[in-house]
């Protein structure tokens, strides 16, 4: 089960401008490529090539947030469209989160996929809640174990499955038992290349099952995630 007693954080989003979303998505591409022609042109080196590509990924992800955007429905009727569903959703929450925070969509869906056995678990379809993060905060939105009804915690509840995909990542993000996870994602970031099972040797804390990287590594090669 997942590390206990965290709290969700809350951002709001809104538009003010209504201007083409082509219009600043290539005015972006353009001011970047012509960054990328002087840097390349001047320091062509593997870390240049790395800051240009950080600062396209921020960018793009900048852009989102002043725009706005919305996360995408979740909806799925068998595994195959869970995983499409988780999909969009990661891909969304990546989107308007920073690049040096984000976490791969293969070790979100796979522990998505695990923990929630396909969005089909009792707390997926009646809390959307997708890897039993526990409360023990009785004004938090909470179920509780069927088999544990008295339980002190509760396993906490959303209102959309995405808003729990958003709070594992904030988890990840900041609670100190994940600071393995967060330095081995910065050792790797700058390579532009993630191993997963390091990554996810990481978060042995977020089960109590010793072989928990193993398991989930085991799904990401079985749905063949990239």
């Amino acid at each position: 089960m997942p590390l206990r007693g965290h709290h969700n954080y809350g951002r709001s989003m809104k538009n003010k401008y209504s201007l083409p979303i082509n219009f600043y998505k290539y005015g972006v591409v353009a001011f970047y490529f012509v960054m990328a022609y002087i840097m390349g042109t001047f320091t062509p080196n593997d870390l240049a090539k790395r800051e240009i590509i950080r600062s396209v990924e921020q960018g793009y992800t900048d852009q989102a947030r002043y725009l706005g955007f919305k996360q995408p429905e979740f909806k799925y009727n068998d595994p195959e469209s869970f995983v499409t569903a988780m999909t969009k959703c990661v891909d969304y929450l990546n989107l308007m989160t920073d690049p040096h925070r984000r976490i791969p969509s293969a070790i979100i869906i796979g522990m998505a996929v695990i923990e929630s056995d396909y969005g089909r678990s009792r707390f997926a379809v009646e809390g959307n809640a997708l890897f039993g993060v526990r409360t023990w905060d009785p004004k938090v939105p909470q179920m509780k174990p069927q088999a544990i009804p008295n339980a002190e915690f509760g396993v906490k509840k959303y209102g959309h499955k995405c808003e729990s995909v958003s709070d594992m990542i904030r988890i990840i993000n900041n609670h100190p038992a994940y600071k393995p996870f967060r330095r081995s994602r910065d050792a790797q970031y700058d390579t532009g290349k993630f191993d997963y099972y390091k990554l996810l040797q990481g978060l042995s804390a977020w089960s109590t099952n010793p072989d928990y990287a193993d398991i989930v590594m085991g799904k990401i090669k079985q749905l063949k995630l990239p």
